[in-house]
């Protein structure tokens, strides 16, 4: 089997920590191809970011499309691109913010969401409701923490997020622990051991996702919503991403 899991964003080190997280959480057979955009920022902090970050992840998807991958990681907790993707690939595509919400809800009976930037914390949210588990989510914190401080070693971001953990056990009462970042997929064994309490990184659970649905044969459904777009011209720099 092989899986393609896309970071959003175009920080070579984060995708590198991304794929690392997905081999790792795959089964034995399964290969991963981790990618990133050319064009886009390099960091996704908010709805601004998310747009400009979409145009070069679809195009990644599409190219992955072509090598007959069979199945897609959308590698950023605000599941960025998500229904796009999915439009574009015949192949089933999961985003990690889902997954890790998804998954948290089999284990736990309320958990809390640890992020970045307070920011992102309306994305988060929205999201929640979107996927029909807002009312199993107790609260949607952030560390304050720019997303790439993840990426230097001796940034005080574990920390912080470890704080906001301690807070989210005694005043959420939360049962587990949504990482909220896939910078984050490597903090998420430790943390767990250490606060005594499940901690979900979406990264590792996208990938076991994927895999189940790939083993049972099911894809995105073509009927509604997620439809193949239509072929027509996009202008200017667009042009590449045009439907054919």
């Amino acid at each position: 089997m092989l899986i393609h899991v896309v970071n959003p964003n175009t920080t070579q080190s984060m995708t590198d920590k991304i794929g690392i997280a997905a081999q790792a959480a795959a089964a034995v057979g399964t290969k991963i191809m981790a990618t990133q955009p050319d064009m886009g920022p390099v960091s996704i902090e908010g709805y601004y970011d998310e747009v400009f970050a979409m145009p070069g992840m679809l195009v990644r998807v599409i190219e992955a499309e072509h090598k007959k991958v069979d199945g897609h990681v959308i590698a950023c907790f605000d599941d960025t691109g998500l229904d796009a993707a999915r439009m574009a690939a015949k192949a089933p595509v999961v985003g990690i913010g889902e997954a890790a919400f998804h998954a948290a809800s089999l284990i736990a009976g309320k958990f809390s969401v640890i992020t970045t930037l307070g920011r992102s914390i309306p994305v988060i949210e929205h999201n929640l409701v979107r996927y029909g588990l807002a009312s199993r989510c107790a609260k949607v914190r952030a560390a304050e923490v720019p997303v790439l401080s993840l990426e230097e070693p001796n940034s005080p971001a574990r920390l912080r997020i470890s704080q906001e953990i301690n807070l989210a056990k005694v005043e959420d009462r939360c049962d587990a622990i949504v990482l909220g970042c896939a910078g984050m997929a490597d903090l998420a064994q430790s943390l767990s051991e250490e606060h005594g309490l499940p901690v979900i990184d979406g990264v590792s659970v996208a990938v076991g996702l994927l895999e189940m649905l790939v083993r049972n044969a099911l894809k995105t459904s073509k009927v509604g919503g997620y439809a193949a777009p239509l072929p027509k011209k996009y202008l200017g720099g667009f042009a590449q991403n045009a439907p054919v």
